[in-house]
């Protein structure tokens, strides 16, 4: 809610324009991706279900409803998943 529109839009036209597969594939760790099949600004069918086909060993977990900002709005439910991700 704080950047300016022009920054926005850039952030937006950047994200969208840049093929992020080469650098998928050198991840070397295991990887947990996690998205809400409800994200309006990220589509998970052009993210999470993609890249975590791409990255060797990524975990995905789907929340069901979850928008955008599920980190914030579901932030104990996202912890606990980290938490268990690291301990795993």
């Amino acid at each position: 809610m704080m950047a300016s529109f022009p920054a926005s839009y850039f952030c937006i036209k950047a994200f969208s324009e840049t093929d992020l597969t080469e650098d998928l594939k050198k991840f070397d760790v295991p990887t947990l991706v996690l998205h809400g099949d409800d994200d309006q600004i990220v589509p998970i069918a052009d993210s999470a279900l993609l890249s975590s086909k791409i990255i060797k060993n990524a975990t995905l977990k789907v929340y069901q409803g979850a928008p955008h900002g599920m980190c914030t709005r579901l932030k104990d439910q996202v912890n606990e998943e980290l938490l268990a991700f690291i301990k795993g």
